[in-house]
């Protein structure tokens, strides 16, 4: 493991050094969050995909009741999966000093429970769809309040996921983590910003598919590369008290 050094072995002995993670245990996190995206990507398809109609909340009203059920499950797993992820993000910014790897650390550690808890919310809004079209009512005015809800857990993600995307982007290009300065190419923050010019161009059931999941479909690309560069990268060997 590359995170012990001479002040941390003295740490050691006093019970007061930070927890460290393995380059090996890193991947397997990695692993996981890349199994979080694929758990929850089919939850989104379970909720969203009805061929080639892009009404994603009409796609919802239309679907067997099994497959809001199906995809609820999806949220707890995934959940497990992208909080045991975060475990690689820690690792990699082992050689940053204590503040700014919990801070980096937790931050995208709590983005990773949204994540689980806002997909699960989506059901409130699935089912709200389901009794509108079967008592023949607007769908949009039926799920107004389920959609506010889920809304408002988005929003609240805001502020964990502005602190990871700043903290993130300083720490890597002023070289205090294990990553190479091009996964900021990988950023989350620039996939997410380019959702709307993205999938405006976009059609049919590809629209669907790429609309309905892109948020897993970010993490899926932020996952697969960090596994990448930290398997690629030569580690530092020193970590900040």
């Amino acid at each position: 493991m590359y995170c012990t050094s001479s002040a941390n072995m003295e740490n050691t002995m006093t019970n007061t050094s930070p927890p460290c993670i393995s380059r090996k245990t890193a991947l397997w996190m990695g692993a996981a969050g890349i199994a979080g995206s694929l758990v929850l990507f089919s939850g989104d398809m379970l909720f969203y995909f009805n061929g080639a109609q892009t009404d994603l909340l009409a796609n919802m009203a239309d679907i067997p009741p099994q497959r809001i059920l199906l995809s609820g499950l999806t949220s707890l797993i995934a959940a497990w999966l992208y909080t045991l992820g975060a475990g690689q993000v820690y690792y990699a910014f082992q050689p940053a000093r204590r503040r700014l790897r919990l801070a980096i650390f937790l931050s995208f550690a709590a983005i990773m429970i949204a994540y689980g808890i806002v997909h699960s919310a989506y059901i409130a809004i699935a089912v709200s769809a389901q009794h509108a079209r079967v008592f023949d009512a607007d769908i949009k005015s039926a799920a107004q309040l389920a959609i506010a809800a889920n809304q408002t857990l988005r929003t609240a993600t805001y502020i964990p996921f502005g602190i990871f995307s700043i903290l993130f982007a300083i720490v890597v290009w002023k070289k205090q983590s294990h990553y190479p300065h091009w996964i900021l190419l990988f950023h989350p923050l620039i996939p997410f910003l380019l959702n709307d010019f993205i999938i405006s161009r976009l059609h049919g059931s590809i629209k669907t598919i790429v609309g309905g999941g892109y948020l897993n479909l970010i993490l899926l690309l932020f996952f697969t590369a960090s596994t990448v560069a930290l398997g690629m990268n030569r580690p530092l060997s020193t970590t900040h008290p």
